[in-house]
């Protein structure tokens, strides 16, 4: 279903006049309430900060990272599944997934160079988490969007992403084990910088026509039977 829903999206992503119609005509079928909520966590998501995920095999790990994602408001996560296959926990999930936007790297050996290189062509800076690493989560600069990248749980990240990663941060940590799970990981650092972009004067917010894809994404996600309207709205056009 998520496939069929992205490629009508992008299908209306040609035309935004043709997008904004078909958006105002969904709302037509959910309750002012539920327009209302879907407004505003819209305006609240970011894509200044990313999450990359590498190889992770726990379902439940996966799922709740996925679930953090959502709830701090991040948008974009991208898997590179070149070891263990992304696989998603519905329960640990809630549903979490069907409001990101996920990029999938899983064709070659060489996805995590795939996935470094796209995610820095678009303007991120490359974040590695590393209990090793001199610098910690309060000295990153938020100015220009970052992605975080976080490893499979008994080694952590390749060598071949750590030797890409623009900079190196850790967790302080003050017990005898040396690093957090995953999922908690994933947590406390996209609490600590949430917290701090949402604090700043950076613009975070996405674009007019990045709300309005989402807004379409996420209205045939809130409607059964979206097919069938889609189709009667476009025999109206």
């Amino acid at each position: 279903m998520y496939a069929a829903i992205d490629e009508c999206a992008m299908r209306f992503a040609q035309i935004p006049e043709q997008r904004q119609s078909l958006i105002e005509f969904l709302a037509q079928g959910i309750t002012p309430e539920r327009m209302q909520r879907l407004q505003t966590v819209l305006s609240q998501r970011t894509r200044h900060i990313a999450v990359m995920l590498e190889n992770i095999f726990q379902a439940q790990n996966a799922s709740a990272v996925l679930r953090s994602c959502e709830c701090f408001g991040i948008q974009d996560v991208y898997t590179v599944e070149t070891q263990n296959a992304f696989v998603v926990d519905r329960e640990v999930d809630m549903s979490a997934s069907k409001w990101l936007t996920l990029h999938h790297f899983n064709t070659h050996q060489q996805a995590t160079t795939q996935a470094i290189t796209t995610i820095r062509n678009k303007g991120y800076k490359i974040i590695a988490t590393s209990p090793y690493a001199e610098h910690t989560l309060d000295s990153i600069d938020l100015s220009q969007p970052i992605a975080l990248m976080f490893g499979t749980e008994l080694t952590g990240l390749t060598e071949i992403a750590m030797a890409q990663a623009d900079d190196l941060v850790r967790i302080p940590m003050y017990g005898f084990i040396e690093s957090f799970n995953i999922s908690v990981s994933a947590a406390i650092c996209l609490h600590t910088l949430t917290t701090r972009l949402r604090a700043s004067q950076h613009n975070y917010g996405l674009s007019p026509d990045e709300r309005d894809d989402l807004m379409l994404r996420w209205l045939l996600h809130s409607t059964k039977h979206w097919h069938l309207l889609v189709k009667r709205f476009c025999n109206t056009q």
